[in-house]
């Protein structure tokens, strides 16, 4: 297949461009102009193709000729106005969409989130599956945005254009520099992560990127009947106690497991503080906030997710375990200079 491949300097797009290529795919891997060199740089069989969601010429450019979408670039931060979430991760999917329809692809595999479906103020939820319908109000702009944007691909779906969502949670492994769990690796070697399970086990599912790339390899190959217009939970096998986790990679990496509770009325005025700095537009456009409603209800609620039905759809099975995934990591984080030269590189 040839297959265009976006967000491909990103964390996930990455890994999507080496399994592509591995399975003797040709790839058109789209990237914006500043984009730094990607890993898979001169490699055979990849084609970089320039361009941004927001420009329509470019993705009509991007798109010709192409058999298959794997959509994985988006907005993914805690933070931004309303305006920068909706024109990438909505418009900028809409005109996607609407090119790749135009040329005449065949399949587009859109990569969404279980954050889509995170309400406000819901509490623990085990084995959540696709019968879970969308909130009517969601956390944050991305969990909104991600929602619109996965709701547009699936009414997409028609003859010769089939079209579906997979939702891989918590990605983690090698040559991740921005996502959650070398955030939280940085916090816990610099000692500012402080134990917020409240004394409980917080049980979550994740998704190791080779996981996460399998799957959207296997869903772009699946007939249409089974997956158009069908949304999918994607996750490791193994349902993982989070903070026990976490006190794990702290102890793989020479650090120590966050120990120094937080009194909850303490932690809620800290959360409510932070959300009405962050209203200010100079801080919501350009930084991270120290703490969000987001990022404490990823570390404090319990949310695991049943992927049966993409294992009976397209034969989805982890090829990849958390004690395998962890040395890979491991082996990853010495390979770039040990973890403290990781660790300054986190962004």
């Amino acid at each position: 297949m040839k297959v265009l491949v976006t967000g491909a300097s990103g964390f996930l797009g990455g890994h999507l461009v080496d399994h592509c290529v591995r399975e003797g795919h040709h790839v058109r891997a789209l990237v914006r102009p500043s984009s730094a060199k990607a890993p898979w740089h001169g490699t055979p069989g990849v084609e970089p193709a320039y361009g941004d969601l927001r420009d329509p010429r470019s993705l009509r450019q991007a798109v010709e000729g192409v058999d298959v979408v794997l959509h994985s670039a988006a907005r993914v931060v805690d933070y931004g106005r309303r305006a920068q979430f909706w024109d990438t991760n909505v418009e900028g999917t809409r005109r996607l969409l609407d090119a790749a329809g135009t040329a005449g692809v065949r399949r587009f595999v859109f990569v969404s989130s279980p954050s889509a479906l995170m309400r406000p103020d819901e509490g623990d939820r085990h084995d959540v599956d696709e019968s879970v319908p969308y909130p009517d109000r969601w956390l944050n702009l991305y969990s909104e945005t991600k929602a619109v944007a996965e709701q547009l691909v699936r009414a997409a779906n028609r003859p010769g254009f089939t079209t579906c969502a997979l939702r891989p949670r918590g990605i983690w492994g090698p040559r991740d520099h921005s996502g959650f769990l070398p955030k939280l690796l940085a916090k816990m070697l610099d000692g500012r992560l402080p134990d917020l399970s409240g004394g409980r086990r917080v049980l979550v599912s994740l998704c190791h990127c080779d996981n996460a790339a399998t799957a959207c390899l296997r869903a772009a190959e699946a007939p249409a009947g089974r997956v158009g217009g069908n949304a999918y939970f994607i996750a490791d096998a193994e349902r993982t106690d989070l903070w026990a986790f976490l006190a794990r990679v702290a102890e793989l990496f020479g650090g120590r497991p966050p120990t120094r509770r937080v009194p909850a009325p303490a932690l809620d005025a800290a959360v409510r503080a932070a959300e009405l700095l962050w209203r200010l537009p100079p801080l919501a456009a350009r930084r991270e906030p120290p703490l969000s409603r987001y990022s404490l209800a990823l570390l404090t609620r319990s949310g695991t997710y049943d992927t049966t039905a993409a294992a009976r759809d397209f034969g989805y099975a982890p090829v990849v375990s958390q004690e395998t995934g962890l040395r890979d990591l491991a082996d990853w984080v010495e390979s770039t200079g040990g973890v403290r030269a990781f660790v300054r590189a986190v962004r």
